[in-house]
């Protein structure tokens, strides 16, 4: 699964760069970033020079540079089948960009935006919010978005599909009909709402849609462990250059790291390799004379 950021340092030093973390069973790590230019930057062609920004760029949005990520992701042979963001990506171009490669995708939205269905019954039409309100306590499930700190992060859960649509109307590579959802996040202790707009083959279960948002979190460990252990956000870099070499630099560690730590955790300790030999070999069937 790929997952996007929008990741900022202090005031006295700001760069926001969009990352892109690939999720998976094995681990996480950072596979993409992009400086993030505002406009006041991108139309100062004198300010560019200075700071070594190559002449081809110009302003982009977060979710246009997002979307331009999950393309090299694609083109790169990056095997995934979801995409979660928080609400800043929520609609626009990483929505047309998933849809026409067949991705499943779990966005965050704002309370406000605007849901509608079709051949539902009854019709749902309304703002996300008013919607969530709308529901009694039988729409809603208890279910865990995986383990955190703490243990399981539990979370009441609503879902509504708002529309079957097949894929040839997006040109997706991947034909039969897909669902355009909303998924609703309610905390257990004071009842705070998280909205999102859904994509995912037909069929598809709430609770990988729960899974797939909780994997989201990842991203944040990410982050947190790369300030942390490698210095993400310790640098005062003033070019171009200089971010991407720091940045990229930082990501390499974390991807070293993530390998070393799943192999370390796939092998068993040699104690523990011992005593199940020597169990088995002490065992009655030694005394029958049967070998294993």
């Amino acid at each position: 699964m790929l997952s996007c950021h929008v990741e900022g340092s202090k005031n006295s030093n700001c760069q926001i760069g969009v990352f892109a973390t690939y999720v998976s069973a094995r681990g996480h790590a950072f596979i993409d970033r992009a400086l993030y230019l505002p406009k006041d930057w991108t139309s100062n062609r004198e300010r560019l020079q200075q700071t070594h920004v190559p002449d081809d760029v110009v302003f982009a949005t977060k979710p246009a540079l997002a979307s331009m990520m999950i393309e090299r992701s694609i083109e790169a042979g990056v095997p995934f089948r979801w995409v979660a963001a928080d609400s800043v990506y929520g609609v626009g171009d990483v929505e047309r960009t998933l849809r026409r490669a067949g991705i499943g995708y779990i966005l965050g939205v704002k309370g406000n935006h605007w849901f509608g269905s079709w051949a539902t019954d009854p019709l749902i039409a309304g703002e996300a919010k008013d919607i969530a309100a709308a529901l009694s306590e039988n729409d809603w499930r208890r279910l865990s978005a995986g383990h955190g700190t703490k243990g399981e992060r539990l979370y009441d859960w609503a879902y509504l599909a708002l529309a079957d649509l097949d894929a040839e109307e997006f040109d997706c590579p991947i034909a039969g009909p897909w669902t355009r959802g909303l998924l609703i996040r309610r905390t257990i202790v004071d009842g705070d709402l998280a909205c999102f707009t859904t994509w995912s083959p037909k069929g598809t279960t709430m609770q990988e849609l729960v899974n797939v948002e909780g994997t989201r979190w990842r991203i944040e460990e990410c982050f947190e462990t790369a300030k942390n252990e490698f210095g993400l956000d310790h640098n005062e870099t003033r070019s171009w250059h200089g971010w991407h070499r720091h940045v990229s630099l930082v990501m390499l560690a974390y991807a070293v790291m993530a390998s070393v730590r799943y192999q370390a955790n796939s092998l068993k300790p040699k104690k523990t390799q011992c005593r199940t030999r020597s169990s088995l070999s002490d065992g009655p069937y030694r005394k029958s004379g049967a070998s294993l």
